[in-house]
């Protein structure tokens, strides 16, 4: 077989969906297939997945884009495993079976429990692993099923249970190791992994009362994972990556280097900083800014930081569906294109609370400035120029923890369609915008990237992102005094919010 026909088979399971392709050496993504995932609430605060469910789903996408990479002669030599992180799952290993529904990522069942430990244990946890204790635990959520589900308690005492997040999941099933492992990626959204030692927290783990011998074994992102089950796929590969699907998106993006930042836009935006190989200057001290491991491949970890806005796509979605104020997004962005500002309106997203400048829960949305006057595409322009304003105090607050300057921004998903958002995020962050070619299949890129660069599809990541083409380059149109005078304007709205919530919890 020729090189420019080898593939990387890559899977990018998410929380909604799960997708499989083949990535070549020139970085073209093909052969995709895609299937939806059930995610379930039972109750308020618990989110939950039926992981055998994602199993097959996961096998199937893989099968047929197997057989449409066999119809056109391309060869499979590896498979990459991009994953949503801390969704984490209890299986028995004599069956194969999970034993309970999974605990999705965005389930907050534990809050209080983390809460009450909060007080002794936030001062260690965040120069440690890069975090507070926050609303959900893995390893707590596994421990009470240890206790409390008799299933689990039973495959326990047999010695046949199994723990590990979806890529431990994963991996146990589609590899010859039937090894239990995890990998930093996945581990640091755990809240337990050390970022700077790359190995967990011992005591924080026996303080949630999770038996250590159940912890899965710590890999790098890209590792020998072992080789694939012919008689799952019907190949026998390596299998060279497992990392989160955020950070596979970054390097999928050419987010490589310390001073690139990227922006994901989907439900919400995620802003990610990349530090490079020393920790982040004030790691740890932000809540709403978090420390990632971006990558750790030939035993070195890269770090990066993290934040986000919680509602930025679905808040145009809660415009048009809701208030019915616009037809859809793309009128938004059609209207918002046709004035030069918002005539002083400014429309804060924050529908379910704010994160920067602080984290506050109790904040909303806001609309501010309207008159008599104020027209429509003003206030599209409004909208847009809010997204556009939280994303740059997230890049503000990434900057401030991470002690690195921002060089640039790559921005991905589906608001970064919208050119006025994207020109808007030029002129209020001062930085050049790239948008990327395909965008929405950056993680899948990404992780046969980190699969195929030691030399088998290329010789570096470096060699790897040359692969990734951008669509289109944004750069700042407005100066210094007119970016510090619309800053200033939002910072004070923002504020007064923060005050208004304030002044309503002392009433």
């Amino acid at each position: 077989m020729t090189q420019n026909r080898n593939v990387i088979l890559a899977i990018d399971e998410g929380t909604s969906g799960t997708r499989a392709a083949v990535v070549a050496a020139d970085g073209h993504v093909s052969c995709l297939e895609y299937t939806t995932l059930q995610v379930d609430s039972p109750r308020p605060g618990v989110v939950e997945q039926d992981a055998n469910v994602l199993l097959e789903k996961t096998l199937a996408v893989c099968r047929a884009t197997l057989a449409q990479a066999a119809r056109d002669n391309l060869n499979v030599v590896a498979l990459a495993i991009a994953t949503q992180r801390a969704t984490a799952v209890l299986w028995d290993t004599q069956t194969g079976r999970a034993l309970v529904p999974a605990m999705v990522w965005q389930d907050t069942r534990y809050a209080p429990d983390l809460h009450a430990l909060a007080g002794t244990w936030d001062a260690r946890l965040r120069p440690a692993v890069g975090r507070p204790a926050g609303v959900r635990s893995p390893y707590l959520w596994a421990a009470r099923h240890l206790r409390e589900t008799p299933v689990v308690a039973e495959a326990w005492a047999a010695r046949r249970l199994a723990f590990g997040t979806v890529d431990s999941w994963l991996l146990w099933h589609l590899s010859t190791e039937r090894a239990c492992v995890t990998t930093p990626t996945n581990a640091t959204s755990c809240s337990a992994y050390m970022l700077g030692e790359h190995r967990y927290l011992t005591d924080w783990i026996d303080a949630l009362d999770f038996p250590r011998e159940l912890l899965p074994e710590l890999r790098q992102d890209a590792d020998d994972f072992g080789r694939t089950r012919t008689d799952l796929l019907g190949i026998d590969v390596p299998i060279l990556a497992c990392a989160g699907d955020q950070l596979a998106g970054a390097i999928g993006l050419g987010c490589l280097d310390a001073g690139q930042s990227m922006c994901l836009h989907g439900t919400g935006s995620f802003v990610d900083l990349m530090v490079g190989p020393a920790l982040p200057a004030r790691s740890g001290e932000s809540d709403s800014t978090l420390t990632m491991t971006a990558r750790r491949h030939q035993g070195v970890s890269h770090y990066s930081v993290e934040t986000f806005v919680a509602t930025t796509g679905s808040a145009l979605n809660w415009v048009c569906n809701k208030l019915h104020w616009f037809q859809d997004a793309r009128q938004i962005s059609a209207l918002a294109a046709t004035v030069p500002s918002s005539g002083g309106v400014t429309f804060i997203p924050a529908l379910t609370g704010l994160r920067v400048p602080q984290m506050q829960p109790e904040a909303r949305a806001a609309l501010n400035g309207v008159s008599m006057a104020t027209t429509q595409a003003e206030i599209a322009h409004a909208i847009l120029a809010g997204i556009a304003h939280s994303v740059a105090s997230c890049i503000e607050a990434n900057r401030d923890i991470a002690g690195v300057a921002v060089s640039g921004l790559v921005v991905g998903g589906g608001l970064s369609g919208s050119d006025a958002l994207l020109q808007m995020q030029a002129d209020l962050t001062g930085l050049p915008i790239h948008r990327m070619q395909e965008t929405d299949r950056a993680s899948l890129r990404g992780i046969a990237y980190l699969a195929g660069a030691s030399g088998l599809l290329w010789d570096s990541l470096q060699q790897a992102r040359t692969t990734t083409a951008p669509d289109a380059v944004f750069t700042p149109a407005i100066g210094e005094d007119e970016r510090a005078a619309r800053r200033t304007l939002w910072h004070a709205r923002v504020a007064s919010e923060l005050n208004h919530v304030d002044a309503f919890a002392s009433h």
